[in-house]
């Protein structure tokens, strides 16, 4: 009896201290990406890197504060006046330890075609050849990894429009993928709350690429 009441106890403690980590990184990943969300210059940036990187450190076993770290340095190579090439390396970086972490992840395979993405950006011209099969491959990848993810669509259809200004083509083919991100961020938006963690990005992105298609 004496040893089932320990076993009891010893069961109930540790499910406490299980969902004792689980609130206190949910509240980190709040505060964090409540943080990423205001930022305005590099500086900032590299601190909301670092404060995702300290997360991750101390949850070994969570994708999302790599993902996070990885998606906020890739935004700052297109935002702000830093070493790009550098800045995305270092992004893909993180995403390969997200990934080693979380295989077959749509959201962490549309980050790795976004940030390659960037990088064809800095030069296209000698980048693109080698680079773009690569990106939608990964869009791709993404997309049957999960249908219901709107940012691999998204992306797929920022793709498609570059690659259709690059050749002369029209727009059809990126604007029909960009009608069907948008349908997709509206079913995500059901789901979000303020203590959302997972991804909901890129839906700006998306009404800025619907413009060439009116």
């Amino acid at each position: 009896m004496k040893k089932y009441i320990l076993t009891t106890a010893l069961s109930i403690l540790w499910i406490t201290l299980s969902f004792a980590s689980e609130s206190a990184f949910e509240e980190a990943m709040i505060k964090q990406l409540k943080s990423k969300s205001i930022i305005q210059t590099a500086e900032e940036a590299q601190d909301v890197i670092n404060g995702f990187m300290r997360i991750a450190e101390a949850n070994e076993g969570e994708w999302l504060p790599l993902y996070y770290a990885a998606l906020t340095q890739t935004e700052s190579a297109f935002r702000f006046d830093v070493n790009k090439d550098q800045f995305f390396d270092q992004a893909l970086e993180i995403t390969k330890k997200a990934a080693q972490i979380s295989p077959s992840n749509s959201e962490i395979t549309a980050l790795h075609g976004y940030i390659l993405m960037g990088k064809i950006s800095l030069d296209p011209g000698s980048r693109g050849q080698s680079l773009s099969p690569q990106v939608m491959e990964l869009f791709g990848k993404a997309i049957a990894q999960d249908r219901s993810n709107p940012r691999a669509v998204n992306l797929m259809s920022q793709m498609e429009l570059g690659m259709s200004k690059f050749f002369g083509s029209g727009p059809e083919r990126a604007c029909g993928m960009a009608r069907m991100s948008m349908e997709l961020y509206q079913n995500e938006e059901e789901k979000v709350s303020e203590t959302y963690i997972l991804p909901t990005w890129g839906k700006d992105q998306m009404v800025e690429l619907m413009k060439n298609c009116n």
